[in-house]
């Protein structure tokens, strides 16, 4: 791996949107969400159940992931489905916790 954490110089405004989204990545229960997710859509009842939270505090959760643009957010009828916008965000979880076994 190379000694360089970025290629080249990255600008002030790019590093704080890279900080904001390590900050959104930061709770244990957004990532409980996105692992209730990344293998397809998911209803916010069904990602109740997966996480075992309360429907208000998933729903926190799940605005503030979609703002961030972590998630992507469709309704059929009265059901809200929620789903991965880009799959990067679950590749960058299993190589952090690739590091974290060894």
């Amino acid at each position: 791996m190379s000694k360089e954490i970025f290629s080249g110089t990255v600008a002030a405004r790019d590093l704080e949107q890279i900080a904001a989204r390590f900050k959104l990545l930061g709770e244990p229960m957004r990532l409980r969400i996105l692992q209730a997710v990344c293998k397809g859509p998911r209803s916010v009842n069904g990602i109740v159940a997966a996480t075992g939270s309360t429907q208000a505090n998933v729903s926190k959760h799940l605005a503030l992931l979609a703002a961030g643009g972590v998630l992507t957010r469709k309704k059929e009828g009265q059901c809200v489905y929620y789903s991965m916008k880009n799959q990067l965000v679950v590749k960058l979880c299993e190589l952090v916790r690739a590091q974290l076994v060894r």
